[in-house]
């Protein structure tokens, strides 16, 4: 688990206000969810058989003997809200949330125990058009981000049914090379084989490539469902690969799948994630509802926006105000508040802990603003203070406090 130190935070900062922007335009509404949750939840919605409830999740007993983990991922606890309150009974949602999951693997670049995401997740439409919306939503967030040089896979799982005739099919053909399989492929071959598809050891990748893909065993109207995200897709100029490998590791997708993945990032090559999984609410009790949504590695897309030198918010102080002697120390809380009540938006940092003046612009040049308010006894008692710039050569001025923050503005802007 890290930190993050401010001189990190401005790209989080960016990364947080885009997204939530965005997401609005879409018509996509917040959500806050809680990051513990019934062990039960996950087991039920991200499957027994899967590398995060066998071997990731932070587990434990609470005080009145029931099983609780730590969220490894959010789309199971907006499902358990959204039927919770109400939410998704004979009506369409669309909802996003924001925070920390917790997954006990190994550390690396971009992979952390404790991790951010942001997930969106669109409830009660039935065709590829809400998939095509999320697609063309995360293109749209990567665009405005100024990341570029990510590629876009999809693939379609089809139906509960024709996945378990497609997993017969992979069992037979993984059996008949058992020899060839990995401890944990050996272990996956009977109870989820499509597990195996998603193996990362190259030792495996000649055989899996010789596998069935599922596309072979569509009906047709999955076949027609992923038909039609392709032709979306088209439309709208959004280049896609289609990986018939791409299975995702989590056991409630549906038909589409899709990833946006990088080569800057070593083995952690997927930034963003997501597809259908029109079962899941009814799995976990409610009523049929069809749904689709993305999650977003939060700190793998703030390490393509640093090591592509993106454009980030500003959040360093524009002024910082310096004083000396008794009479303007007394003045100066009021009137730092006067000017952020005028200039809502401002970043003011006032100096504290006293010190003399040459020390004081020392801090004020360290800090990054663009403008030093020196305030004295002098300028207390005349009610005036000074303005200094700091990062251009324009003169020193000096100008009545009736008039600071108008004239504030206006050589900010």
């Amino acid at each position: 688990m890290n930190d993050v130190l401010p001189d990190d935070n401005a790209a989080w900062t960016t990364l947080e206000r885009v997204a939530a922007r965005i997401f609005a335009g879409y018509g996509y509404e917040q959500i806050r969810l809680p990051i513990m949750e019934r062990t039960a939840l996950f087991k039920r919605a991200v499957g027994e058989v899967t590398d995060i409830v066998e071997k990731e999740m932070y587990t434990f007993e609470d005080r009145g003997g029931d099983s609780m983990s730590l969220r490894p991922e959010g789309t199971a606890g907006a499902v358990r809200a959204g039927i919770e309150h109400g939410l998704l009974h004979n009506a369409t949602q669309r909802l996003w949330y924001v925070g920390p999951m917790f997954r006990y693997e190994r550390p690396q670049k971009g992979r952390y125990r404790q991790f951010h995401q942001f997930g969106v997740e669109a409830f009660g439409q039935v065709g590829p058009d809400v998939d095509i919306e999320q697609v063309a939503l995360s293109a749209r967030l990567f665009r405005t981000l100024g990341v570029t040089g990510l590629q876009l896979q999809i693939n379609t799982l089809g139906t509960p049914e024709e996945r378990a005739e497609y997993r017969d099919a992979l069992h037979a053909y993984f059996s008949a090379r058992a020899d060839a399989l990995d401890a944990d492929s050996q272990r996956r071959l009977d109870r989820n084989p499509l597990r195996i598809l998603d193996s990362k050891n190259p030792d495996m990748a000649a055989l899996i490539e010789g596998a069935p893909t599922l596309r072979e065993y569509l009906g047709p109207e999955s076949s027609a469902h992923f038909q039609g995200l392709c032709d979306g897709l088209d439309r709208l100029g959004i280049a896609y690969t289609i990986n018939p490998r791409l299975v995702r590791g989590l056991d409630y997708y549906t038909r589409t799948v899709f990833e946006w993945i990088t080569r800057d990032l070593g083995a952690q090559d997927a930034v963003c994630s997501g597809g259908r999984f029109d079962g899941l609410v009814e799995q976990l009790g409610g009523s049929t509802t069809p749904a689709m949504g993305f999650a977003l590695g939060v700190e793998r897309v703030i390490a393509l926006m640093q090591a592509q030198d993106a454009a980030l918010v500003d959040l360093a102080p524009q002024v910082y105000l310096v004083y000396k002697g008794d009479a303007a120390q007394a003045r100066v809380p009021v009137l730092a508040e006067q000017l952020r009540d005028a200039l809502p938006h401002l970043r003011l940092r006032v100096h504290a802990g006293g010190g003399s003046l040459k020390s004081q612009f020392k801090r004020a040049d360290k800090s990054g603003a663009r403008l030093a308010l020196v305030f004295g006894d002098d300028e207390a008692a005349a009610d005036e203070i000074q303005i200094k710039p700091l990062t251009d050569r324009r003169p020193q001025e000096q100008v009545g406090l009736e008039r600071l923050a108008e004239r504030i503005a206006a050589l900010l802007d």
